[in-house]
């Protein structure tokens, strides 16, 4: 499914919606399939041992299948999660920004499922792995 929303359009959603994450993400591209992300790491989002910690993991998948799904389907902010789950395969560099590449997996009239593959910029081999699952409000 082709996106209805722009990069722009989702960064506008985001900062009005969703003021609280400003300056954390940003979106780097949309994809045939889904959206590719970035999670500005800064020093709120380390964890003691010189790691991103898992929360922030969570978080940049959570919000890249969040607007993967809205680019397709529009504004609907009532869109949540119903589950999620991440794989953590090796340690992040603190350094380093994340980046996301999330992708559609179903896209369904109610529930969207998508993947998610967390790399350290310019680091070939993914930090996380992450699964989401989206259900969409009935149309009013």
């Amino acid at each position: 499914m082709q996106p209805i929303m722009t990069e722009a359009d989702l960064a506008t959603f985001l900062d009005r919606e969703f003021p609280q994450v400003r300056g954390d993400f940003a979106i780097e591209r949309l994809t045939p399939d889904g959206i590719v992300m970035r999670l500005n790491v800064a020093e709120r989002h380390l964890r003691p041992g010189g790691t991103v910690s898992g929360p922030s993991l969570f978080a940049l998948a959570d919000v890249a299948v969040y607007l993967a799904l809205l680019a397709r389907i529009g504004p609907v902010a009532l869109a949540v999660t119903t589950s999620g789950g991440v794989d953590f395969l090796r340690k992040p560099e603190a350094g380093r920004d994340l980046i996301a590449e999330a992708r559609l997996l179903k896209l369904g009239c109610v529930l969207v499922v998508g993947e998610v593959l967390i790399r350290s910029e310019g680091q070939e081999a993914p930090v996380a792995r992450a699964n989401m699952t989206y259900s969409i409000p009935p149309a009013r």
